[in-house]
C-alpha cells in the first residue's frame, strides 16, 4: 500500500462554529453541519479510506450468519494507525476544531476513529448509547459522524437521534443489541423526546452528536453500501474512571492502553488534535 501523503489535501485549517450552533448542540445533543469537506476533498480521502478499511477488515461472514451487531455494519477502528494517509485525515485540525468549539474546550483528544460501512440489505443499527462502552471521568464527549458517499434519504441508513436524550447521562448498560433496542425505545417513547435525522447528506458533510445522545439508524435498502467514518473525541484532561462493566474494561485496555484508575486519559493512542 502506497502511504505517500504529499497529494493529499490539507485539512488543517479552522471552519467558524457559531454561537447558535454550539448551543444547538449543548441543547439537543446533536447537530448536522453541511460542507465540512469539498467533492475534492471527500473524493481524494474516500479512495484511502475506503482502501484502508476493506484490507483490514477482517469479517468473513455472510450477512445472513451474523447476529444483530454485524448485520448492522462493518466496523474497522484505528485505521490511523495502520495508513499514513488515513491518519492525515483523522488528525486533521479543521475536525478537532469543530469537535472543540461544540464542546466548548481548548483541545480534544481521539479516543478512536470507526470505519462503519452498512452494506446493501445490512440491518438498522439498534437504539444505544456510545459513551456507555468508554471509561471516562468527563461528560465533554462528541463524535463525527461522517458519510463518504451520498446519502440520498433514511434508506441508506441515515443516523437518527432521540434530541435532548444527553441531559440524562447513561441511562442503562446496554451495549448495542436487541436488548438494547427494546429498552431504549421504550425510555425514548416513554420521555417524548423529539426524532431528529437530516434529510439527506452529502458526502462530505458529516453529523456530531454527544457521548450520551441516543441514537441508531435503520437498515441500508438500497444497492449502495454507506461508506461512513467516524471519528471520537474527548476534552483533554479527562480522566480515566473506574471501568462499571466488562465492556469499559475491555475498552480500557484496547483504547487507553490499560492505564490507571484516576490518571490522565493520554495514551500514545489518544494524541491531541488542536
Amino acid at each position: 500500500m502506497n502511504n505517500n501523503t504529499t497529494t493529499l489535501p490539507d485539512l488543517n485549517n479552522f471552519i467558524n462554529i457559531s454561537d447558535d450552533q454550539t448551543q444547538q448542540f449543548s441543547r439537543d445533543g446533536h447537530i448536522f453541519i453541511p460542507g465540512i469537506l469539498s467533492k475534492e476533498e471527500v473524493a481524494a480521502y474516500r479512495d484511502v479510506i475506503v482502501e484502508a478499511a476493506d484490507k483490514y477488515n477482517s469479517e468473513t461472514r455472510k450477512l445472513a450468519d451474523r447476529d444483530t451487531y454485524g448485520k448492522a455494519f462493518l466496523q474497522i477502528m484505528n485505521l490511523w494507525r495502520n495508513d499514513e494517509r488515513v491518519k492525515k485525515f483523522i488528525l486533521a485540525k479543521r475536525f478537532g476544531k469543530i469537535a472543540a468549539d461544540l464542546l466548548g474546550v481548548k483541545n480534544v483528544r481521539i479516543y478512536h476513529d470507526q470505519a462503519l460501512f452498512k452494506e446493501p440489505g445490512g440491518g438498522p443499527t439498534p437504539w444505544h448509547q456510545d459513551q456507555n462502552y468508554w471509561p471516562l471521568d468527563t461528560n465533554k464527549t462528541i463524535t463525527m459522524w461522517m458519510p463518504l458517499v451520498d446519502l440520498a434519504d433514511a434508506d441508506m441508513g441515515m443516523l437518527t437521534f432521540a434530541s435532548g436524550s444527553q441531559i440524562k447521562g447513561n441511562v442503562f448498560d446496554h451495549v448495542i443489541s436487541d436488548e438494547s433496542e427494546d429498552a431504549f425505545d421504550n425510555y425514548v417513547k416513554d420521555n417524548g423526546f423529539a426524532i431528529s435525522r437530516p434529510s439527506s447528506m452529502k458526502a462530505g458533510d458529516a453529523t456530531w452528536h454527544h457521548g450520551y445522545t441516543i441514537h441508531n439508524a435503520p437498515g441500508n435498502t438500497s444497492q449502495t453500501r454507506r461508506e461512513v467514518i467516524t471519528i471520537i473525541y474527548y476534552a483533554d484532561g479527562a480522566t480515566i474512571s473506574q471501568p462499571k462493566h466488562k465492556w469499559q474494561e475491555n475498552d480500557l485496555e484496547k483504547w487507553l492502553l490499560g492505564k490507571a484508575v484516576g490518571t490522565l486519559a493520554d495514551s500514545e493512542l489518544n494524541p491531541t488534535i488542536l
